[in-house]
């Protein structure tokens, strides 16, 4: 085991997991123990030296040679070591504002991959800001949100513009996400909402770069005045019949794919419109549906704004750190459906889907693939560094393990 008086860095392993006592991060190291190429060498981190040799002890038995790192994400100089003690790291302990500040910066600066699962769009641009330079001079990929938060999106418009640039189709001009999914609301997405709501009602200057449509673009300058307008409107119908509310996640997901769009140098289209809608189904049903679940967001979103209800919501709302039954997470699916239109007419359409729980199995898959592909993925990554995202760190070497890992990734014209 190490602890913190130990150096680890003498032989640094392949991939460390952080916050591996937790629901996602025990779900993301056993999707390594039944997944990894042989010889991957990983590591479980975490803060309690007696949990971590708990969950390494409910893993598969390939998993029970693997070294233990004892790090606490308040302590600066044990991140820089977790950060040296490995080549790829990746953390679900979040909210990441509150904890993961210090390791996004230490594996920054020892040149090590980053990959986190944070939504938290105050966190991202801060960690942009501190990070991204120091990235970049260190040959570091520092990847967020590599799971349901923002990976689908952002890889589903990826495949969107290879398909749309291999037939000389033009830029894309007007993209729609649509998700549907069966599955329950990440305790730790839950706790990282409410964080940002506290930021954002105490701060101006957070609240106007929360409301910003490109507030993660690496030249803001450069982006539509005045910003793209939210699709968080009332429910509506689209061509097909398919009855739409505001997705929970678009607020979100959509700065991510604008940034991949920035940092390829607005290659998927300078008037790029995009947006993401969560669909409800067809007909009244359908149409009742996206009613409640537009009603529904908007109280959610109410009440985490008054402190009085605050207690309630803690009884009912998922705490973090917690998650649903196993049978529970294999019973969900996720299906993201990307409706693209191209400058000269042409049109394309993505299916990004996948099984289990989005929220954790899926997520899981997705965390520790991208664990794989930054760590195995050599010279067939895109040759970049600094604070990027999914599409713009891994792009297809992330699809193709994505795929072989049981989930869909596939584009087709319309």
């Amino acid at each position: 085991m190490v602890t913190p008086q130990q150096d680890p860095t003498a032989d640094p392993v392949d991939i460390a997991v952080y916050g591996a006592t937790g629901f996602v991060g025990a779900l993301t190291a056993r999707h390594l123990a039944e997944h990894a190429p042989a010889g991957v060498r990983i590591a479980l981190a975490g803060r309690s030296a007696d949990k971590l040799a708990a969950t390494r002890a409910a893993l598969p038995e390939r998993a029970r040679d693997w070294p233990l790192i004892v790090a606490d994400s308040t302590d600066r100089a044990a991140t820089d070591r977790l950060a040296r003690s490995a080549r790829v790291v990746l953390t679900t302990v979040g909210p990441y504002a509150k904890y993961g500040r210090h390791l996004v910066e230490s594996c920054a600066r020892a040149g090590t991959h980053y990959a986190d699962l944070t939504g938290e769009v105050l966190f991202v641009r801060d960690a942009i800001d501190r990070c991204h330079g120091i990235a970049e001079s260190t040959g570091a990929r520092i990847v967020h949100s590599c799971g349901y938060d923002s990976i689908p999106s952002d890889l589903g418009v990826w495949l969107a513009h290879t398909a749309a640039a291999a037939d000389d189709a033009g830029g894309l001009t007007e993209v729609r996400t649509v998700a549907t999914m069966r599955g329950g609301v990440s305790g730790g997405t839950v706790d990282s909402l409410r964080g940002q709501i506290d930021t954002i009602r105490a701060d101006r200057s957070a609240r106007r770069l929360a409301g910003d449509p490109h507030t993660l673009s690496p030249d803001r300058t450069a982006e539509p005045v005045p910003a793209q307008p939210s699709d968080a409107g009332p429910p509506a119908r689209l061509d097909d019949g398919v009855w739409t509310a505001p997705f929970v996640m678009a607020s979100y997901n959509t700065r991510i794919v604008r940034r991949s769009n920035a940092l390829l140098g607005h290659a998927y289209g300078r008037g790029l419109r995009y947006g993401e809608l969560q669909g409800c189904g067809r007909g009244p049903a359908g149409a009742a549906a996206a009613v409640a679940v537009t009603g529904g967001l908007g109280l959610l979103v109410g009440a985490f704004a008054l402190p009085p209800v605050r207690p309630l919501l803690d009884r009912v709302l998922p705490a973090p750190g917690s998650g649903p039954s196993e049978r529970t997470r294999a019973n969900g699916w996720f299906r993201m459906d990307v409706r693209a239109s191209t400058g000269s007419g042409r049109r394309y359409r993505a299916r990004v889907s996948g099984p289990g729980d989005p929220g954790y199995a899926a997520t899981a898959v997705m965390l520790g693939e991208s664990g794989l592909a930054l760590a195995l993925g050599g010279s067939a990554l895109p040759d970049r560094a600094g604070s990027l995202t999914p599409a713009t760190a891994m792009g297809d070497v992330l699809v193709d393990r994505l795929r072989a890992a049981g989930h869909t990734y596939e584009v087709d014209t319309v």
